[in-house]
């Protein structure tokens, strides 16, 4: 049973007979994987049959994803972070599998947004019970192919920051490790302007966010006009450009200010296009993604999320 629309539910309890494939990125849940291990003990005691597959390396989860989904699998659950999700999410793309999810990442901006559980025994039964709300993602279509979002896409300074953030940081500081390496890149970076076309107005800007959901980077407000569920998106433009203005925008991120900063506008769009910006670093749900694509748009269709 499956929900029409973005603000409904279905529920769909998980059939003790049938094996659940939890699809772990050990990269991205390391600092975490202890709560991954009490919820699957959560599972298992509860006669669930599970079936842990690690992931090793760039879309990996998501070939694990289409190959349980060709096997006939009724749910596939993402334990990482929202570049995991993502690739799942792809994996399972134009099947009935639905997503769950056990939230292992750094920032977690898709369980923040959909309302996720983060306890161990609240994430098991959310699995077990299985009532799922709409979301359609986005994907960035490029010459080397389409890659698809579940949260958002950004071009400009912040992918410029997700390229440049060694790992051995994140894993010790966390969300902190992308403040500070901000402070780093606002000398190196040029603040080139990206140009784009959405629908059918040409306009540029200092960066770029192509939001499906309200959050960005955690739990903080950016586009209270977004609809996850829905068709299009909220494109955010950042008018202002230079390391002055950079650093205001950081300010304003934790405060929930930063969606009414100064020089920043809200369109909601279709499709998206991007003008020459063959070189403008480009990151998608947290995870690098090359150079700005070369469109942006709806993704074939809509996935169920199991939401608990």
């Amino acid at each position: 049973m499956t929900s029409t629309g973005g603000t409904q539910d279905s529920y769909a309890r998980f059939a003790p007979d049938s094996l659940m494939l939890i699809v772990f990125n050990p990269v991205a849940g390391r600092r975490r994987a202890h709560l991954l291990w009490r919820v699957l003990d959560v599972l298992v005691a509860n006669g669930v049959r599970l079936d842990l597959a690690e992931t090793h390396g760039a879309g990996h989860a998501e070939a694990l994803a289409r190959e349980a989904v060709r096997r006939g699998e009724e749910m596939i659950v993402a334990a990482g972070g929202d570049g995991t999700i993502a690739e799942v999410a792809n994996g399972l793309m134009g099947s009935c599998a639905r997503l769950g999810v056990i939230p292992l990442g750094t920032a977690n901006v898709l369980a923040h947004e959909l309302g996720l559980p983060f306890a161990p025994k609240s994430v098991a039964a959310a699995l077990a019970f299985g009532r799922t709300r709409t979301l359609w993602p986005g994907q960035a279509n490029s010459s080397g192919g389409a890659r698809l979002f579940v949260q958002m896409l950004g071009v400009g300074f912040d992918a410029h920051v997700v390229h440049n953030i060694p790992f051995p940081l994140k894993k010790v500081f966390g969300k902190g490790a992308y403040v500070m390496q901000s402070m780093r890149e606002l000398a190196r970076y040029r603040f080139p302007l990206v140009r784009l076309r959405i629908d059918d107005a040409e306009t540029e800007a200092a960066s770029v966010i192509i939001s499906k959901g309200r959050l960005y980077g955690g739990r903080f407000r950016l586009a209270a006009d977004a609809a996850p569920g829905d068709p299009g998106f909220s494109v955010v433009l950042f008018d202002m450009t230079g390391p002055c203005a950079a650093m205001m925008y950081g300010a304003a991120l934790p405060l929930n200010l930063l969606g009414h900063a100064p020089g920043v506008r809200h369109i909601r769009a279709k499709r998206i296009d991007f003008l020459q910006n063959e070189t403008i670093p480009a990151q998608t749900d947290g995870d690098r993604a090359g150079c700005a694509p070369l469109w942006v748009g709806d993704a074939p269709g809509p996935i169920q999320v199991v939401v608990g």
